[in-house]
């Protein structure tokens, strides 16, 4: 059976809150929290993408570690052909920063000079980024209140804080879209209130309740930076990103990966289950730690199997001779590490696959792979992995060659002791 290729998608279905979640309190704020992230400012430059990704991360420190990041590293040191004034979205974020490129701090690469150093190496590693049901508000809400942040999108006509709407209401710092128009802006949701009035918004939304968001232009913009979204908005809370893995940059030593512009499509069989992998040839004295893969949607079930010693030129072959490491069950969309409970050394120079059969419930298509959708943004690089796709785990075909692709699987290995 041929595989099946389609584009990436952030718009989930809804899904049911987690049973042991916290219960929430009607009104929550981070400024009340000592959890607020620094208000930025992206200028007339489209960068809202990268603040709101970058915000978001900086949040999921707070109260902790208070930090800023790059946003001139993130949209310029990534694999996308797009200048700073032409947009962006989370895929991209979460590429460059699952890719270990950055985060790197703002005092390294400040913003809006126009150039940006090379050389520099992050400061954290990214290892997992949640990806919540659309308008599931009880998870997005679960999120700020125990995690960080939630990157959204909204659509807006605005430009800047000093610009008009008649969705805003600078009176009350309000806004509500409840058109068909596309997001187009991205914000960090670090709040809410139930019982924020209807009234407030310049056209009043069927009920009360608002999102309290934080905005890309500057303090004065606002309250501060600060602005009530309504739940009863079309686009808010249907794109949700939360950091949820930030780790020190030395927790591995090696990364293994050819998929540097990360989940652009989904690939499979028509079905919602499918086997994929990713060989790589090891180092000196290496240990294997971990792998980290994408789940496409929501309760996704896999396992993890190693092969080792690959015979040079039948290595899909030797993909059938596997042992099991890992297995278990994703509640949300996004890309997760899951660390092997037995730390198992390589031979040095040896030749290994990680592979993973992986079952997502509602897809045909439940692998993500990175490949070029003939737009001239993602700049791919088909022969920096080998990446492999099975229908049964019985039957391999090299991606790269069948479908011009790369599977998106990482690999991480720790050295010496």
């Amino acid at each position: 059976m041929g595989a099946e290729t389609e584009p990436a998608t952030g718009a989930l279905p809804d899904a049911d809150a987690e049973a042991d979640a916290d219960v929430l309190p009607a009104v929550y704020d981070y400024r009340q929290e000592g959890r607020a992230p620094r208000i930025g400012n992206q200028g007339t430059l489209g960068t809202c993408w990268a603040f709101a990704s970058l915000t978001a991360l900086s949040s999921s420190l707070l109260p902790e570690e208070d930090l800023t990041f790059s946003v001139d590293h993130m949209t310029m040191h990534n694999h996308f052909q797009l200048d700073q004034d032409e947009g962006g979205e989370y895929t991209m974020s979460m590429a460059y920063l699952l890719s270990w490129e950055g985060p790197v701090l703002e005092e390294a690469d400040p913003y809006g000079d126009g150039i940006s150093p090379e050389g520099l190496s992050a400061c954290r590693h990214i290892q997992e980024i949640q990806i919540l049901p659309s308008k599931d508000y009880e998870a997005i809400k679960q999120a700020v209140y125990r995690e960080g942040g939630v990157q959204s999108s909204l659509y807006t006509s605005m430009e800047n804080g000093m610009d008009e709407s008649i969705h805003y209401n600078p009176r009350t710092n309000a806004y509500c879209y409840t058109g068909q128009a596309q997001p187009n802006h991205d914000s960090v949701i670090v709040g809410w209130d139930d019982a924020y009035p209807k009234e407030n918004f310049s056209a009043e939304p069927e009920g009360d309740g608002a999102f309290i968001c934080i905005n890309s232009w500057g303090e004065e913009f606002g309250d501060q930076g600060y602005f009530y979204v309504s739940y009863y908005d079309t686009n808010i809370g249907v794109n949700n990103i939360v950091y949820t893995g930030i780790e020190p940059a030395d927790n591995y030593d090696c990364i293994y990966q050819g998929d540097l512009c990360g989940w652009i499509g989904q690939i499979g069989y028509g079905r919602e289950e499918a086997w994929f992998g990713a060989a790589y040839e090891a180092g000196e004295g290496e240990t294997l730690a971990a792998a980290g893969f994408y789940a496409t949607d929501k309760d996704t079930e896999y396992e993890i199997y190693l092969a080792r010693r690959l015979p040079s030129g039948e290595e899909a072959a030797g993909l059938n001779s596997r042992s099991l490491l890992a297995r278990g069950k994703l509640s949300y969309a996004g890309f997760y590490t899951i660390p092997f409970e037995e730390k198992i050394l390589l031979d040095d120079g040896e030749k290994f696959a990680i592979i993973i059969k992986i079952c997502t419930p509602g897809t045909v298509h439940p692998v993500a792979i990175e490949y070029d959708p003939g737009d001239g943004i993602a700049q791919v690089d088909l022969t920096d992995g080998e990446g492999y796709l099975s229908y049964d785990g019985n039957r391999w075909e090299h991606v790269e060659q069948t479908q011009r692709c790369n599977v998106c699987l990482k690999v991480y290995t720790l050295k010496g002791d």
